[in-house]
């Protein structure tokens, strides 16, 4: 071969090369990412998927999509990666979920969510989930009067409560029910306030401050997630006792938290995405039921407040933070 000739092959195939390599891309199975919530950490996620043989950017794709605690937007968010015809859809959170089940009958659907999928429509049972959905439940609305209880543990003179929910959340009047049950086992009187958005915040702190209110639990719903640092320290600049579902809230000086192992649940769900993308059907695979859940108590804030926290409690915690 001449020396031109040879110096031209040459030339076109680094040209080329860029364009095998998007084909390849485009050609790996794609993961439809979509949250109701607003972009977090996802290594749980992504460590399950590891141990499952998948790797982002090597043998698989994933595209994400936000919902920001917005659960209007979750629709739209979800046709789009139906119309993309992605491999398969992680929904994170039961409005992700019921939204991905509504979009579509084909495309497999492994979700991560709180509640009970059956009660919510999502599967006819656990062990035999039917059609194109499964996933991994987690115990945050089954836990929720569990929650009243620690916070009345806590603060024991406290007589009026507030709960704080998300009116749009599929289960906020399922937790409204069990938390109105639960309030009067334990002779509180409960006062239920309602945000949308975060802009609502403020008028509901004022709210509780007005009506006096001893503490407030509040509701496990993706806007509550998205927004958990801010409820944190809202409830320190109001010096509110407060108990939430998820750890962060405590570390952002919320008194505190009580709710499923997420690092756990999204691990699982990370597995099963995998299996599915290995050619299991989502109908062949149980609904998994996280079943762990942490205690996590916020000393600091706890002092800040005058609030004594029971020894027997602090030896039942996961974490103290001091």
């Amino acid at each position: 071969m001449r020396r031109r000739e040879f110096i031209k092959m040459i030339a076109w195939s680094v040209a080329a090369w860029p364009i095998v390599s998007r084909a390849q891309q485009s050609a790996l199975p794609v993961i439809g990412y979509l949250s109701g919530r607003s972009p977090e950490d996802l290594s749980a996620f992504l460590k399950g998927l590891n141990e499952a043989g998948y790797v982002d950017g090597r043998n698989v794709s994933i595209e994400y999509r936000w919902a920001e605690g917005r659960a209007d937007r979750l629709p739209a968010l979800v046709a789009d990666l139906v119309h993309r015809r992605v491999t398969v859809i992680t929904a994170a959170t039961t409005p992700a979920a019921l939204a991905a089940k509504a979009a579509t009958t084909t495309i497999p659907i492994v979700f991560v969510m709180a509640g009970d999928p059956v009660r919510l429509g999502l599967v006819p049972s656990l062990n035999r989930p039917d059609g194109n959905i499964t996933g991994v439940a987690t115990l945050n609305i089954e836990v929720a009067p569990k929650r009243l209880q620690l916070l009345h543990e806590v603060v024991p003179s406290a007589k009026v409560v507030v709960l704080l929910v998300n009116p749009a959340d599929a289960t906020a009047e399922i937790q409204t029910r069990e938390a109105r049950s639960a309030a009067h086992s334990l002779g509180l009187e409960l006062h239920v306030l309602n945000a949308r958005t975060e802009t609502d915040f403020d008028a509901v702190f004022a709210n509780i401050i007005q009506m006096q209110a001893g503490g407030l639990v509040i509701a496990a719903d993706p806007l509550f997630n998205s927004r958990r640092k801010q409820l944190g320290e809202l409830t320190v600049r109001h010096a509110v006792p407060a108990i939430y579902g998820q750890h962060d809230f405590t570390a952002a000086g919320g008194l505190l938290s009580y709710g499923p192992d997420q690092a756990d649940a999204y691990r699982r769900t990370g597995i099963y995405v995998g299996r599915v993308l290995k050619g299991e059907k989502p109908a062949d695979l149980p609904v998994q039921q996280a079943t762990k859940v942490e205690l996590y108590i916020n000393l600091k804030t706890a002092k800040a407040l005058g609030i004594t926290i029971p020894n027997t409690l602090i030896g039942r915690a996961d974490e103290v933070i001091e």
